[in-house]
Order: structure tokens, then C-alpha cells, then sequence
């Protein structure tokens, strides 16, 4: 006998198959000229990230990467690769961070408190937000 199972999980009664269901966020670390830019974020805890979102439905890591930085900031970039495996921010989302160029423009802020471009060496002395700490390491090795 075969177990009767849902087309998709959205169909599924059972609140704790729904829970299994991670939804990935992709952060961008734009570099240039050796410095990356940062975006800092009042709430709902204030700190430094990279900037960028969740992954919607049928895209790409990069696909996002590019809608979120052309929402956020109002560049297009060129994404390039990723700074190291994905972190858990919770158990419904994690956090991926992908490097990238600007391809055309300069950044706006539209969605954050403050954009900064850092240096290596400042990268240390600035309060990011916990799940971006680990890419902030793997970033410093390359700049």
C-alpha cells in the first residue's frame, strides 16, 4: 500500500511538514574598489547587513540578488559568487550571500537608515548583524 501524500506542502493539514519549509534570503556584498557596501537597518534589530531579500517562487539566488539590489538601491549589478554556505537567521529563513559588481548607477538609499562603503580593516570594528558575521569573514579574505 503506497501513503496518500499532498501535491505540495500547502496542501498538507500537518502544521509540522509546513515548518520543515526554509525560505532563503539572499544578501549582496557589493565590492569595488576594495571596499564593500553595508546597509544599516533600524528595525526589528538594528545592525549593519548586507543588503538584499528573500528568494521568491521560480528565482534564482542571482535573479533575486539583481530584483533586490535594483529595488533597494537602485543599481544593477553583475552577481558573482558566493561568500561560503547559507546561515540560519531562524528556522524559516537562510541567509546566502552572494559578491557582486555595479554594472551602472550609484546607490540610493531607500530602504535603510544609512549605506557606507568599508574598508578591510573597518570590517572588524563594525556591528553587523549576527547572520551576516560569518560572510564578513569570508569576504575579508578576498578583498
Amino acid at each position: 500500500m503506497r501513503p496518500i501524500l499532498p501535491d505540495s506542502a500547502d496542501s498538507f493539514p500537518n502544521p509540522v511538514w509546513q515548518s520543515r519549509r526554509v525560505q532563503s534570503v539572499v544578501g549582496v556584498a557589493i565590492v569595488r574598489d576594495g571596499r564593500v557596501l553595508a546597509a544599516y537597518r533600524t528595525a526589528p534589530e538594528p545592525g549593519w547587513e548586507f543588503p538584499g531579500g528573500k528568494v521568491e517562487p521560480g528565482e534564482t539566488e542571482a535573479d533575486a540578488a539583481v530584483r533586490e539590489i535594483r529595488e533597494e538601491l537602485d543599481l544593477e549589478i553583475a552577481v558573482g559568487a558566493s561568500l561560503g554556505p547559507g546561515v540560519d537567521i531562524s528556522d524559516k529563513y537562510r541567509l546566502f550571500v552572494r559578491r557582486a559588481t555595479i554594472v551602472s548607477g550609484e546607490p540610493v538609499r531607500r530602504e535603510h537608515a544609512e549605506l557606507r562603503w568599508f574598508t578591510p580593516a573597518e570590517l572588524d570594528e563594525t556591528a553587523w548583524l549576527a547572520p551576516d558575521r560569518p560572510f564578513v569573514r569570508a569576504l575579508r579574505e578576498i578583498l
